[in-house]
């Protein structure tokens, strides 16, 4: 299929990186920078007192928010917006990982357009405009730091939505693996979870990508795979790190999907909803949803997930195209439980009640303006037949 491809964040990858963000943003030849992150590690690590200095050193002026979370808040948001607008600001740096950049991203949709701008997220109108945004990445998961995406969930309902817009694009990602060493090990996990699903989602896209493009996504899938499993047993692998964190940029930022049809994307819907509604981390709710969606679908071309089963996770032809991608199916989920991510809800520590499964499905048929996905399009009976399939 015809394809369009945009890329134009500069990458700077490697060791001590975060050191040249002061000559990064000057020569974007912005006047005031927000600096935005999440909790205490970043201060605590060291990491905003080198970002910091390297901004001083660069003649650039800044302010800070912090406080950004996992599933990024509209409230904060909003505080970011009007912060901006008080200040002057006229370039956000985000220092941490997806949940940070996507909060840097809508809070420069919000300063750089009138009105709420939970409204370009509840697709009421586009935005004219964004902030520049930088990225010092700190987690190798969401591939925010490439990508035209940010996800933020409205306290209002719970809702969680997700809004793509080249916009948004950051300006620069800089990504030194050493950064990640520090994570826990559940957090490593559900990164490589998610970096695995963006690839995923395209892969399974009604219309598959063109046969080059495949086989980086297999060959990708493969290596996160690979090096998950070597930082479960060596958290402080650089060249683990590095795989992991350079396939979370490449996952996301289009190239997997060039010549398909712009992937399924259900699964990702799906935890949407259960993020918006419990507060799960998103790779973990990836994993506890995939494998009931994949049986739900499958069906629908046995193909695509026999080569998944054969090229992705070595599982030898069965019987059956059908077969063999029922085996794929149970190898991945297999591959999920070795690193220790949930492939249901109850293992993810979740019990939604009915009412919950069907409100969640109204939600995200809300989300879906119609059928959600495309490798087999999903109404909301279907989406809450695989949210009970799930528990």
């Amino acid at each position: 299929m015809d394809f369009q491809y945009y890329t134009p964040t500069r990458v700077v990858f490697g060791r001590k990186s975060e050191e040249q963000v002061g000559a990064l943003v000057r020569a974007q030849g912005c006047k005031k920078a927000l600096v935005h992150f999440g909790g205490g590690s970043a201060r605590r690590s060291g990491l905003l007192e080198t970002v910091e200095r390297s901004l001083a050193a660069a003649g650039v002026e800044f302010t800070e928010l912090g406080g950004a979370q996992p599933n990024p808040r509209l409230g904060l948001v909003r505080q970011g917006v009007e912060l901006c607008r008080a200040e002057g600001v006229d370039f956000i740096l985000a220092v941490g990982g997806g949940s940070v950049i996507d909060s840097a991203k809508a809070i420069g949709y919000g300063a750089a357009n009138e009105g709420d701008v939970w409204d370009f997220y509840n697709f009421v109108r586009a935005p004219k405009a964004c902030l520049p945004v930088g990225a010092v990445l700190t987690i190798a998961a969401a591939g925010s730091e490439m990508s035209d995406s940010s996800v933020i969930t409205n306290e209002d309902g719970w809702v969680k939505r997700g809004y793509s817009n080249d916009l948004c694009r950051p300006k620069f990602a800089v990504m030194d693996p050493e950064l990640t060493m520090t994570l826990p090990e559940y957090q490593t996990m559900c990164g490589c979870a998610d970096i695995l699903m963006h690839t995923m989602e395209r892969y399974f896209g009604r219309e598959a990508p063109m046969g080059l493009t495949i086989c980086m996504a297999e060959a990708l899938m493969r290596s996160v795979m690979e090096n998950a499993r070597v930082l479960l047993a060596a958290p402080d692998d650089y060249e683990a790190r590095a795989q992991v964190m350079w396939a979370g940029s490449l996952s996301h930022n289009g190239l997997t999907g060039c010549g398909g049809d712009g992937g399924d994307w259900a699964t990702h819907k799906l935890e949407h909803e259960l993020g918006g509604l419990f507060d799960v981390a998103h790779g973990a709710g990836l994993t506890a949803l995939w494998g009931s969606w994949a049986r739900y679908v499958y069906r629908e071309e046995p193909a695509r997930f026999a080569r998944f089963a054969e090229k992705v996770l070595g599982v030898a032809p069965q019987e059956s195209e059908e077969a063999t991608a029922l085996a794929g199916i149970e190898a991945m989920e297999a591959f999920y439980r070795a690193i220790r991510m949930p492939t249901t809800l109850a293992e993810l520590g979740v019990q939604p009640t009915d009412a919950q499964i069907e409100e969640m499905a109204e939600k995200c048929s809300v989300t879906a303006r119609g059928a959600l996905g495309k490798f087999r399009p999903l109404g909301k009976a279907d989406m809450a037949a695989i949210y009970r399939a799930a528990r």
